[in-house]
């Protein structure tokens, strides 16, 4: 019928990720855990297909608590709580402006970003998450709507190949994935031994321990059960909890008191003892008071003293995050690197008076190869760089004078009609290969040595010299007619006829190039420039303070047998 308007659904493809499967080899890695007894059973669904209108997040607090499911990963659940804490880590991980589901170009597919080996890397995924009966059936917040954490559960399973290998891990690994800071672990048992305190420097002391829990609203304290004992049997044994909050009472109730309010990420009661619901500890307290406290707990969380946490609890860890200007919140810590772990992670905290240090990274057995990450942290202002061993060339290396220097070995070809533009006496000297030197702020002038040295394959030398121009400004581009009216900071002229010609000079901050160059155009041959740059180090006093933010400088290299 004529002016009939008719709607047309169109049914868009929805991304589905070919890296990361809504299959069991997603799930499983080789169905050593429990997981193994739901294989086959577990199916694939999208938010819509779970709930009616699903949410990323919420804007209440309560709502988007952890809940764990069947999977074994109280651990990363844990370390999620640092988002909670920080929008900034938050927008860091989960960036703004994902998809919703109400949205008109909704496709299905989320991003999120995970630290690794000092960078932050794009994870992405579709929205299929695992569920068992149309239900979640691994991570998921208080109010079932919210999906921003099984998103991220799913990204950082793909990171790690599959969900099964998400069972069991260490708080602090996963508080480095999400943060890009630095947690430490501390154990809450002495070993009865002073001089095995001495040795592994872990062991928490109390008075340290309020230091550290005064940094509550800004890090993530966690802590751990190993080996349940008495009034914690439902605690599990290798389970993770969160401290959530600390209230110290003695002057309320003229007795020392010192509670902390626990989450279990498994979402329901767990604790049995005397400051739980109807225990005895409450009778220490006046009754309005201990009913106000009693109101505070949520499902799954649960108040005890400080007594109690040090005799059921084995282990805390505490997470430190990077702030938005780059900088970590510090702890000064009694912590040392003396034994080789196991850990993914190991730290040292120490006061360093002003000097040069050497810093030796190691395995404990000899050829075991692979990369590593050295990050610094400190007050004070320091600077970090691999200590190149010395040239190859033995004579190279006596001619540099006495201190720390930093070469680069660059390689090139003058070819005729393309890169061999003879010297400055020609207009086609501004086709000559160009090498690029920057030269760091600092305090003075830094010495520079530059060799050219020529490969001469029939014996016979041609003449070399070089130039050392420096950049005007951003837009200058060297091979151009302009560079022919720059004057060179630096020349090692006239030409001679040696297999080698080095300059020592000293050059102010700024960006330089180096064009090495024959005498006559058209000139053909091969040569190596050797840029070495004088380290002068920065003296530094590191003091450390609680709470200090700290900057930090990171070397990135690979260990190689």
């Amino acid at each position: 019928m004529l002016g009939e308007k008719k709607q047309l659904t169109v049914k868009r493809d929805l991304y589905t990720d070919p890296t990361f499967p809504a299959s069991d080899a997603s799930i499983f890695f080789d169905y050593s855990t429990p997981l193994a007894q739901f294989r086959g059973e577990i199916s694939w669904l999208r938010p819509k297909d779970i709930c009616s209108a699903p949410r990323l997040f919420s804007n209440h607090l309560q709502d988007a608590q952890v809940k764990q499911g069947i999977l074994g990963d109280c651990w990363f659940l844990c370390a999620c709580v640092a988002l909670q804490k920080s929008k900034y880590l938050l927008n860091k991980v989960i960036p703004p402006g994902q998809p919703s589901w109400t949205d008109e170009l909704y496709q299905g597919c989320f991003t999120c970003r995970v630290w690794q080996f000092g960078h932050w890397v794009e994870v992405t995924i579709d929205d299929r998450l695992p569920c068992l009966g149309g239900k979640l059936c691994f991570s998921q917040c208080q109010t079932e709507d919210l999906f921003w954490l099984p998103l991220l559960e799913k990204a950082y399973a793909k990171v790690h190949g599959s969900y099964e290998q998400l069972w069991a891990g260490q708080v602090a690994d996963a508080l480095v994935d999400l943060t890009g800071g630095i947690a430490e672990r501390w154990t809450l048992k002495g070993s009865g031994s002073n001089v095995e305190k001495e040795k592994t420097g872990m062991v928490l002391e109390k008075a340290v321990f309020r230091r550290l829990m005064n940094l509550k609203e800004q890090c993530v304290i966690s802590c751990s059960v190993l080996d349940s004992r008495q009034g914690a049997s439902e605690l599990g044994e290798f389970h993770a909890f969160i401290v959530i909050d600390t209230l110290n009472l003695s002057e309320l109730s003229g007795k020392e008191i010192f509670l902390l309010r626990i989450r279990n990420p498994w979402g329901r009661r767990c604790w049995r003892g005397p400051w739980c619901e109807g225990g005895q500890g409450w009778s220490r307290l006046d009754p309005v008071v201990a009913s106000e406290l009693l109101s505070q707990i949520q499902e799954g969380e649960f108040w005890v003293d400080e007594e109690e946490f040090f005799r059921e609890f084995d282990e805390i860890t505490m997470g430190f995050p990077i702030n938005e200007e780059g900088q970590l919140q510090s702890l000064y810590t009694v912590v040392g690197t003396i034994c080789h772990s196991y850990d993914r992670e190991v730290h040292v905290c120490c006061d360093l008076s002003p000097g040069f240090y050497l810093v030796v990274p190691s395995t404990f057995l000899k050829d075991a190869v692979g990369n590593f990450l050295l990050r610094v942290f400190s007050t004070g202002r320091i600077s970090l760089s691999e200590l190149k061993p010395p040239p190859a060339d033995a004579a190279l290396c006596e001619e540099l004078p006495a201190g720390e220097w930093e070469t680069v070995q660059l390689h090139g070809h003058w070819k005729s009609g393309e890169s061999a533009g003879g010297s400055r006496n020609f207009p086609s000297f501004h086709i000559n290969p160009c090498f690029p030197l920057f030269i760091p702020a600092g305090p003075g002038k830094s010495s520079v040595k530059v060799t050219l040295r020529q490969h001469c394959q029939d014996s016979k030398c041609r003449p070399i010299g070089f130039h050392i121009f420096q950049v005007p400004n951003s837009s200058w581009k060297p091979h151009t007619s302009s560079f022919l009216h720059l004057e060179p900071v630096v020349s090692c002229v006239p030409h001679c006829y040696s297999q080698e010609v080095s300059q020592l000079c000293r050059l102010p901050t700024g960006s330089y190039v180096i064009i090495p160059s024959t005498y006559l155009p058209d000139t053909e041959g091969n040569f190596t420039v050797v840029i070495a740059t004088k380290i002068d180090r920065k003296r530094i006093h590191s003091r450390e303070t609680l709470g200090q933010v700290l900057p930090e400088i990171s070397f990135t290299t690979v260990m190689k047998i």
